[in-house]
Formats: structure tokens, sequence, C-alpha cells
């Protein structure tokens, strides 16, 4: 297991902020009861347990790119930007077009962002988060000056609607945010990021890759479809997350009490309620899992989007990231907001 604290090495780095948030949402939305026609399930069961009333799901012809480039146009919208000025395009996602090339080179043509270098970053639920931070070294280095980041999932073609214990869990969606260097605030602080791969069959899809490649033996096991142990991804899920607050709060040197907004990502209401009752901190933290599930990648990106859309983070105030997903992976950022 390695837990990295990334501290800035140089007073000369540069500032970054968010400066423009966006989101896409399918139209289609499927109720826990939709769902229990078609598994053995209810609603009650599935909120109980959850936390989780509806989700998402993207049209057949609609690919993850496809909500991925309409989340980044909104993004670039509320910046005020064009897709010309962008010069890095990060796509966080596990759920790709296709292995290659990267959803990220789709998503450029797409909105026609020709002046940017792109690249898919996976790290399961935890994805935009490492994406953030990555952007922002980018900026903060000075190797470009503005970064879009995505993440975006089409949850619902990596999931077996006949396994009642993962088909409720998951939506599609997409969210976007867009960084630039800023002359005042913190902006987007230090991280705190860690993995550990010895827990990795715990979450994971098994087959498909290169370990065990496409063929008719392998999905007949149905093992291009997502795996998980519950209960064991909760309990870890819950440790790290927490742990990782604590983490960069005193990696930045910021008291939980100057925190406006804490972020997690939407896996589970009951995951995310455990985090707050150890932090002492539940008046704060923010949920929309029971209006889109979890959404993997994209999850912390809407999340962000309707935490300052609503009015709830507004600017001069500290927004609390923080995210846990297969590999394992997890991590943590803290935001002043700007905008």
């Amino acid at each position: 297991m390695v837990t990295n604290k990334v501290s800035d090495s140089s007073n000369s780095l540069r500032t970054v902020s968010i400066i423009g948030t966006g989101v896409y949402l399918p139209e289609k939305v499927v109720t826990n009861e939709d769902l229990s026609k078609i598994v053995d399930t209810s609603d009650e069961w599935i909120y109980t347990r959850t936390g989780m009333r509806e989700r998402r799901l993207a049209r057949e012809d609609q690919a993850t790119s496809d909500l991925a480039s309409a989340a980044a146009e909104a993004a670039l919208a509320d910046a005020g930007m064009t897709a010309e000025e962008v010069d890095l395009l990060i796509v966080a996602t596990l759920s790709p077009d296709m292995f290659f090339p990267s959803t990220a080179c789709f998503v450029q043509e797409k909105i026609g962002a020709k002046n940017a270098y792109c690249y898919d970053l996976g790290a399961a639920c935890s994805g935009s988060l490492y994406a953030l931070e990555t952007a922002k070294n980018q900026i903060a280095c000075g190797a470009v000056n503005t970064a879009l980041v995505i993440g975006a999932e089409k949850m619902s073609t990596f999931i077996d609607w006949e396994d009642r214990s993962t088909c409720v869990l998951f939506g599609d969606g997409a969210g976007a945010v867009v960084l630039k260097a800023s002359d005042s605030g913190r902006g987007i602080m230090k991280g705190c990021f860690g993995s550990d791969g010895s827990l990795a069959n715990l979450l994971w899809t098994p087959g498909g890759g290169s370990r065990s490649p496409m063929s008719h033996e392998m999905l007949d096991r149905k093992e291009q479809y997502l795996k998980m142990q519950g209960r064991e991804v909760y309990k870890h899920a819950v440790k790290q997350m927490t742990q990782s607050v604590l983490d960069v709060l005193e990696l930045n040197g910021v008291s939980s009490d100057d925190i406006k907004c804490f972020v997690a990502h939407q896996a589970n209401a009951r995951i995310i309620e455990a985090i707050g009752k150890r932090l002492n901190v539940m008046d704060r933290m923010f949920m929309n899992v029971e209006k889109y599930a979890n959404t993997s990648a994209a999850a912390l990106l809407i999340a962000i989007n309707e935490a300052v859309k609503s009015g709830i983070v507004q600017k001069g105030d500290n927004m609390l990231l923080v995210a846990f997903g297969g590999g394992f992976t997890w991590g943590s950022s803290i935001v002043e907001w700007s905008k």
C-alpha cells in the first residue's frame, strides 16, 4: 500500500483555480421501482442499503465520449472560453468508448479542442480527482495554461442486469471542470493520494483485457461485467476516505471548521454518512446519490457542479473533495472556490 502526500516543492508554482463547471445527465430516468421489474428487488431494499432512488441511463446510440463532450461544452461555456483555448484535455473513465484510441481524443474531435493534447486516466471512481491533481500540476509548473478535466461514464454497458447486488448501484453521466492559473486565493491546494493493489479483486472487471482476453468462455462466465464484494469495499472505503480527509487537512494547515462543504465520492449514502459521523461534519456532507446513483469517475465532478450552482459553495469558501475507487485508489484535495 502506498500513500503519497503531494507537497509543493517550489514557491514559484502557480496557483490553479477551477473557473468553470458543467454536467451532462442522460434524459432516461430509471427508478428503483423500474428495477424491481427486472431483478428481485424493491425500492425499500435498495434505498435502505444505498440511499438511492433513481439513476440516469444513456441511450444505446450514446458512447462515453458523447456524454463527456456535452459536459465539456457546458463547462467551457460556464468559463466563458472556447475549446480552442484548451491546452490539456483529460478524461477520467472506466467505461471508455474502446480500448484505444483514448476517449479523450474522441472528445477533442467532437468539441473542436484542436490545440489540446489528450489522454484518458484510469483510477476507477477516484479518476476525476486524480485527473484534477494531474492537470493542476501541469498548470502550476507552467507546462500548460488551461486544462479541461472530464469524468464520464456509461456504466450501464459494464453492469450485469441480472445481478441485483451491482445493477442497482450505478448510473450514467458526465461532469467537467475548466482549470486555469490564478493570481488570487489558494485555489486547488495540496492533495493526498493512495493505492492498495493487493485488494484489487474486491472491486474489478476481471475479463476482456490481456489477462483474460475476449472469448466465448470468458463471456459465458460473465467476466466482462463489474464484480464487487460490497461489505469489504464499504469497510475500506470508509476507512481510507476518513483518513485521507484528516491527512489533507493537516497537510494544508486547514481546520475542518474552515471547510464549507465536504464532497465525497457518491458511491453510497451509508458510506458518506459513516465518514460524516466519524469526522463530526455530517451537516456539511454533500449528497446527490439519491438522484444519480454511483456514476463512478463522473460522480465527484457532477457533485461539485451541483454544490456550486445551488449556492452551497460560494466565492471564498473551502470545499474538500475525497474519493475512493477500484484498485484500490483513493485521494483528497481542498479547493478554495474563486469563481
